[in-house]
């Protein structure tokens, strides 16, 4: 008879991505990892299999949760720009300073490197695209593709951000998603 859990494998994910968001990727280990979620090593490994599935599978819970949070937001919002505003904003919460940022960056670069993961990326850039697509579909004329033009400038805004913080990174979305709405409702 196995013993049971005394930590699920969300649990010890959450502690996995707290270890990566804190220290980077490279950070993550199972020695690391045994010491910051109370399990044995030897538990990992069975649970896990190796590092690289380790951070396969760490990777993969954040996109669950950011799948799950803009399906939540997504289904919260008004089906207008100003909704899919509300949502990019939100979304942008999570980024925090630019410390912050930068190591998500570092994060990014593991989706990157891995084909799983990008498929994710690209799921959830469609999914995203979609929503924001269904907020302008009232306006008479929308640009083709602007679920995806407006996710892009969404994604360069946070970029340009990060060259000059000096106001909060969600003040900066606003301003530049709103600036991007009046642009193409000319």
């Amino acid at each position: 008879m196995t013993r049971p859990k005394t930590q699920s494998d969300e649990q010890v994910l959450e502690a996995a991505l707290r270890l990566i968001h804190g220290h980077g990727p490279e950070a993550l280990t199972f020695d690391r990892l045994a010491k910051a979620c109370g399990l044995s090593g030897a538990t990992l490994v069975q649970r896990f299999g190796n590092k690289a599935r380790l951070k396969q599978r760490t990777l993969l819970h954040a996109w669950d949760d950011l799948d799950d949070k803009t399906r939540t937001l997504g289904a919260t919002i008004a089906r207008t720009p100003a909704g899919a505003i509300e949502l990019l904003v939100a979304l942008s919460q999570g980024y925090g300073g630019i410390e912050s940022y930068a190591e998500g960056l570092l994060v990014l670069r593991e989706d990157l490197r891995d084909p799983v993961l990008r498929a994710r990326g690209a799921a959830w850039r469609a999914s995203l695209s979609e929503i924001l697509a269904d907020c302008f579909a009232e306006m008479s004329g929308p640009p083709q593709d602007v679920g995806l033009l407006m996710a892009s400038h969404w994604q360069g805004s946070l970029l340009w951000w990060s060259f000059d913080p000096t106001i909060d990174v969600t003040a900066y979305v606003e301003d530049s998603l709103n600036r991007f709405v009046a642009a193409i409702a000319g």
